[in-house]
């Protein structure tokens, strides 16, 4: 082939190759935003009962559960017909949506048990509620559960793991872990021999809230002895962190990185490995 043919060819290429990336870049900023869930109620315990926000989709490879920190709640459904919680798992709802996940928001149980203290997040009445809300999961889809929390969502989604002796729980995820032994119920406290799941922990080295180390955090994996994978990722960078280190607007809560997180959580699930 002559030079002339071969400059044509390659010119030919370079357009198609631009005109089809062009296209991919069209089709991302066209797609639309996922449908909004719907807040459903699980009865637990007796007279008491735990909204839910769920947003199911077809093609779904499994159902994360999300606990938030603080007293927990998804907050007040937004115009979107999305939660509007600060909370960094709360606020990444649609990017997490653009998984195959179905997803599931945990609300705070109608007869009021304060979440905010770590000895509720671990005691007999949260555990029930934890254990009805899987079940009914388990009604609507059989895909795993892989159960994630933040801060001290930690607490709860630790102690549900532990507590699986129905095989609920296909897997475990800690962000902004509570590691500060002081706090009742603090991941380091609990039992993590029993955790036979897969688990994973992401956090932030830039995390400066008391209760979430990045010292302490570094040291929870080898305490998994009998889960079969576990990986801990510490993320950096993000601009804007602001005001009280141990909320959301901080590093604590992934501020400028929270959906670099969520790619990065959401990846591991779908193919776990060390």
């Amino acid at each position: 082939m002559d030079s002339c043919k071969r400059g044509a060819l390659r010119r030919a290429l370079l357009f198609f190759a631009a005109l089809a990336c062009c296209s991919v870049l069209r089709a991302q900023e066209a797609a639309p935003e996922p449908a909004a869930g719907a807040v459903e109620r699980v009865a637990t315990r007796p007279g008491v009962s735990v909204p839910i926000y769920a947003y199911w989709q077809a093609a779904a490879r499994a159902t994360v559960v999300l606990f938030s920190g603080g007293a927990g709640g998804y907050g007040p459904i937004g115009a979107d017909g999305w939660p509007a919680g600060g909370n960094f798992l709360i606020r990444t709802g649609k990017h997490w949506a653009g998984y195959p996940f179905n997803l599931v928001m945990i609300g705070r149980p109608s007869d009021g048990i304060d979440l905010s203290l770590g000895g509720v997040r671990i005691g007999k009445l949260h555990a029930a509620d934890n254990l009805a809300v899987f079940k009914a999961i388990k009604e609507r889809s059989p895909l795993p559960i892989w159960v994630v929390g933040t801060s001290m969502g930690t607490i709860s989604a630790t102690a549900a793991a532990i507590a699986d002796d129905e095989g609920l729980i296909a897997g475990l995820v800690l962000t902004s872990t509570i590691a500060a032994y002081k706090v009742p119920g603090a991941v380091p406290r609990q039992d993590l021999e029993k955790i036979r799941v897969p688990t994973l922990i992401v956090h932030h080295d830039g995390d400066a809230c008391w209760a979430c180390s990045p010292h302490e955090v570094k040291k929870i994996a080898g305490e998994l002895t009998n889960a079969p994978i576990k990986r801990t990722f510490f993320v950096s960078g993000g601009e804007g962190a602001a005001g009280d280190p141990c909320e959301p607007m901080h590093h604590h809560g992934f501020v400028g990185v929270r959906e670099k997180t969520v790619d990065l959580i959401a990846r591991w699930i779908l193919a776990p490995q060390e």
